[in-house]
């Protein structure tokens, strides 16, 4: 981890160079090499400044998915599967919509590990990632004790880790199918973002077919 955010510091560093490069003509310069021997120039850098404006580069795009929000408190989550969106309510109105993309067997309640499908019924959310390797993702306490007794009775796994999270990481996840995950509710990086925000740990959320 600690090589990682140097080797991050030094891309910014350099970023860096190359813009106050073009701002301030010569008052930064690199090094420079001609036939074999280095060219010294009569120019310095201001060190304190390179470094501190790599840093600051740095550590702004590793918060920049994390919003503060200020509005009105969400109290109660909707989902509803056939018409495919996700409603976040306040005390007396509707806060926010969302388009979703579902399970990749989206009908029916899930009833067991690996069988695709998102969950229906009343949860909570009840968790928290902020290295989600989907953006970011909000948790619901998929399986409750119905869940895990219908699962366990038919001696099987009812599955878990359902989460609202952003989408499809290119490359891996499909990227042109509306219901890609394995049972987890997919909305785009950048909505994720306000929801991660807006939505508190233990706000209920209904699940509806």
């Amino acid at each position: 981890m600690k090589k990682i955010v140097i080797f991050s510091i030094v891309v910014c560093q350099l970023n860096f160079w190359v813009i106050t490069r073009h701002q301030m003509g010569p008052f930064i310069s690199m090094p420079m090499f001609k036939k074999g021997r280095r060219a010294v120039t009569n120019t310095k850098f201001p060190r304190r400044a390179f470094l501190m404006g790599g840093l600051a580069a740095f550590l702004s795009g590793c918060a920049s998915k994390f919003r503060s929000y200020n509005g009105p408190e969400v109290t109660r989550l909707r989902m509803y599967k056939a018409q495919r969106f996700l409603v976040l309510d306040g005390t007396d109105d509707v806060l926010r919509t969302y388009p979703i993309g579902l399970g990749f067997a989206p009908e029916g309640h899930k009833q067991f590990e690996g069988d695709g499908r998102t969950p229906e019924g009343s949860y909570v959310i009840d968790r928290r990632n902020p290295e989600s390797l989907f953006h970011l993702s909000i948790g619901i306490s998929y399986p409750n004790a119905a869940d895990i007794a219908y699962a366990q009775a038919q001696g099987k796994s009812p599955g878990g880790d359902i989460f609202i999270h952003g989408g499809p990481r290119k490359g891996i996840d499909p990227m042109n199918v509306r219901d890609w995950t394995a049972g987890c509710i997919a909305v785009t990086d950048r909505q994720i973002e306000e929801i991660y925000a807006m939505v508190r740990d233990g706000t209920p959320i209904d699940i509806y077919a």
